[in-house]
C-alpha cells in the first residue's frame, strides 16, 4: 500500500517538473504578455504581488493581475491601476475552480460551492431534462457562479416507463424512487427510441453532455448504454456515468462496469468521464485504477473525478441498496447510513425505503480513521489522471416532520438544513488536509486538479470551457485569492452546511462574489455553461 502511494507521489512530482519548467527558477515567463493591454490602462480590478499559478503554463510567480470587461488583460512585474484594487500580498492568486458534479441547483447550494472557491458548477452526472426550463429556472434566481447541466437518461427513462412528463427538479429524480420498473426492466426498442429521443431533446437544446446515472438504473440494457454512447458522438459532447454496478465481489461488479465504460469509449471514440470514482470502487480503487490507467495508456477517452470523503449520499431507496443481498455486495449495514444529525437504525431505514423511498441520506462506507482505509480514498485522490469534484447535494430542510428542498435565501444558512459536507467543502478539504496538513499534494497538482483538468475534460465539446481554470491573458477572469495557512473546513457530517473560510476573494468574470472573506449577497448573477441550442 505505502509502495503504490509513493510512487502515485512521484509520479505527480515528475509531471510538475516536466511541464517546462526553468531549470533556475521553477518558473516560466508570464504567459500570453503579448496580448498584454498596456500598463496605462485603468483597469477594472487589479490585483497586486500576489503569487500567481497558472496550472497550464506551469507558471509561479510574483505578479500583478489587471482584469478588464471580464477577462484577465495584463499579467505583469509592472505597476498597474484599477478601479478597484486587491493587494495579494503573501496570498495566492489562481484560477477558479471548477466543479463538474453539482446536484444542489438552489441558490444556498451555489453560495456554499462559492465560499470553497469555486467557480463553475455543473450538474453531469445526473443532469436534468427539459434542459430549457433548468436554464431558465437558474436564470431568475442570481446565482453566483456559474451553471450548466446535462441531458438527464435517467429523466428520460422515468419519463418512458412511468409515464410521467420531466420536470427539471431533483424532486422528479426523487418522487420516482419507489417504483422500479425504470430501474430493472430493459426497454423494448419503441421505448429505447422514446429514451434517446428525450435524451436527444436535451442536446438540441443546449445540454453540456448526457449525465448516465447507471447504477439507479442497473437493469437496463448494454445496447441502450452503447446507444447513449453513440447520440454522445453525434452532438460532439460527453457522457458523464455512475457506472452501473458498485460492489466489489465479482459478478456485477464496479471492475466489471468500468470495463463496459470503457469498451464504450473505445467503440465510440467519446470521451467518458468516471464520476466519483473514490465511491463507485468501494475497498476496489487499486484495480479499477489499473484499469484506467491502462485504458489511458492506450488512447482511450476516459477521464475520472473522486471526491476525499469516506461517505456518498444518496436516496435511500436507490437500486444499489434493494434485492436480498444487498448488504453482503455493498459491505455495510443500515446503521452505516445518516439522516440528519442521527445514524439510522433497522427499522428506521425499512421504514423510509417503504414509505418515503426517495429521502436524501449519508452513506457511510469508508472509515478514514482507520489508516488502511484512508490510503483508499487517498490512493483515489493523489492519483495523477483523477480530477476533483464535490458531488454536491441539494440542500434540503427538515420542518414539521417533513423534508423538503431548501428554496430559502437566507445566509449563513438555517440550523435545521440537511446536507453533506461535501457540498461546501470538497476544495477547502483538498487544500487544507492533502496541500497544507498531510502534504501529500504539492498546490500546483492541488490546483491543477481543480481548474485547469476539469476545464480540459470539458473544452472539446463546450467552447465556454476554453477561457476557463487557467490564468492567462485573454482567459475569463474566474480568479481565486487566498491564503493557504488561512483555509478552514469547517463542515462535518453532523454540521454539514457551514462554509469554509479562507478565500479572501472570489472574482466570477472579474465580479467579487467573496470580498475580503465575506461571501456578498448582491452580486451580478453568473453566466451560464450551455452549448448552442439547435431546436
Amino acid at each position: 500500500m505505502k509502495n503504490i502511494q509513493l510512487k502515485i507521489l512521484l509520479i505527480s512530482a515528475m509531471a510538475l517538473c516536466l511541464v517546462g519548467c526553468n531549470s533556475k527558477t521553477g518558473q516560466k515567463e508570464t504567459p500570453n504578455t503579448e496580448k498584454s493591454m498596456p500598463v496605462s490602462t485603468e483597469f477594472d480590478v487589479v490585483i497586486l504581488n500576489g503569487r500567481v499559478i497558472d496550472p497550464e503554463t506551469n507558471f509561479d510567480g510574483i505578479r500583478n493581475v489587471g482584469v478588464k470587461d471580464g477577462s484577465i488583460s495584463i499579467i505583469t512585474e509592472k505597476d498597474i491601476q484599477g478601479t478597484k484594487t486587491i493587494d495579494a500580498t503573501g496570498k495566492i492568486v489562481s484560477p477558479g475552480f471548477i466543479d463538474l458534479h453539482m446536484h444542489g441547483q438552489n441558490i444556498g447550494a451555489y453560495r456554499l460551492q462559492a465560499t470553497q472557491g469555486v467557480t463553475t458548477a455543473l450538474e453531469l452526472e445526473s443532469g436534468v431534462l427539459p434542459i430549457n426550463d433548468f436554464y431558465e429556472a437558474q436564470a431568475s434566481k442570481n446565482i453566483p457562479i456559474h451553471y450548466g447541466a446535462a441531458a438527464a437518461w435517467t429523466f428520460g427513462r422515468i419519463a418512458t416507463f412511468t409515464g410521467k412528463e420531466v420536470e427539471a427538479t431533483a424532486e422528479y429524480f426523487q418522487g420516482a424512487q419507489g417504483e422500479s420498473n425504470w430501474k430493472e426492466e430493459l426497454a423494448n426498442p419503441e421505448q429505447l427510441e422514446k429514451i434517446l429521443n428525450e435524451v436527444e431533446t436535451g442536446l438540441k437544446q443546449g445540454a453540456l453532455g448526457i449525465g448516465v446515472n447507471a447504477g439507479y438504473a442497473p437493469g437496463s440494457g448494454h445496447l441502450e448504454y452503447y446507444s447513449l454512447a453513440k447520440l454522445a458522438k453525434k452532438y460532439n459532447v460527453g457522457t458523464f456515468t455512475h457506472v452501473r454496478f458498485m460492489k466489489g465481489v465479482e459478478r456485477d461488479n464496479a471492475f466489471e462496469a468500468f470495463q463496459e465504460l470503457i469498451a464504450n469509449a473505445a467503440a465510440t471514440g467519446v470521451n467518458m468521464h468516471i464520476c466519483h470514482i473514490n465511491s463507485s470502487s468501494q475497498k476496489d480503487i487499486h484495480n479499477t485504477l489499473e484499469l484506467y490507467e491502462s485504458a489511458k495508456a492506450n488512447g482511450i477517452s476516459v477521464t475520472a473525478g473522486a471526491y476525499p470523503w469516506g461517505a456518498a449520499s444518496t436516496v435511500v431507496k436507490a437500486a444499489m441498496f434493494t434485492g436480498p443481498t444487498w448488504k453482503a455486495d455493498m459491505e455495510t449495514t443500515e446503521e452505516a447510513f445518516q439522516l440528519g444529525k442521527k445514524r439510522l437504525t433497522k427499522a428506521e431505514f425499512d421504514d423510509l425505503q417503504a414509505n418515503q423511498p426517495g429521502t436524501i441520506i449519508v452513506w457511510h462506507f469508508l472509515d478514514a480513521a482507520k489508516p488502511a482505509e484512508l490510503a483508499l480514498m487517498d490512493a483515489s485522490i493523489l492519483h495523477p489522471e483523477t480530477i476533483i469534484e464535490s458531488d454536491a447535494m441539494p440542500i434540503y430542510q427538515s420542518k414539521d416532520g417533513s423534508i423538503g428542498v431548501y428554496t430559502g435565501v437566507e445566509w449563513p444558512l438555517p440550523a435545521d438544513v440537511i446536507n453533506h459536507p461535501r457540498s461546501g467543502a470538497t476544495f477547502t478539504k483538498i487544500l487544507q488536509d492533502y496541500v497544507r496538513e498531510r502534504k501529500l499534494m504539492p498546490l500546483q497538482t492541488a490546483i491543477k486538479k481543480m481548474s485547469l483538468m476539469p476545464a480540459q475534460t470539458m473544452e472539446d465539446a463546450v467552447p465556454q470551457m476554453k477561457k476557463k481554470g487557467r490564468l492567462q491573458v485573454g482567459m475569463d477572469a474566474d480568479i481565486l485569492v487566498f491564503d493557504l495557512k488561512e483555509i478552514k473546513v469547517n463542515a462535518t457530517y453532523v454540521d454539514p452546511c457551514r462554509a469554509s473560510e479562507g478565500m479572501s476573494h472570489v472574482l466570477v468574470m472579474g465580479s467579487p462574489v467573496v470580498e475580503n472573506g465575506v461571501l456578498l449577497l448582491d452580486t451580478p448573477p453568473a453566466l451560464p455553461i450551455r452549448n448552442a441550442v439547435t431546436e
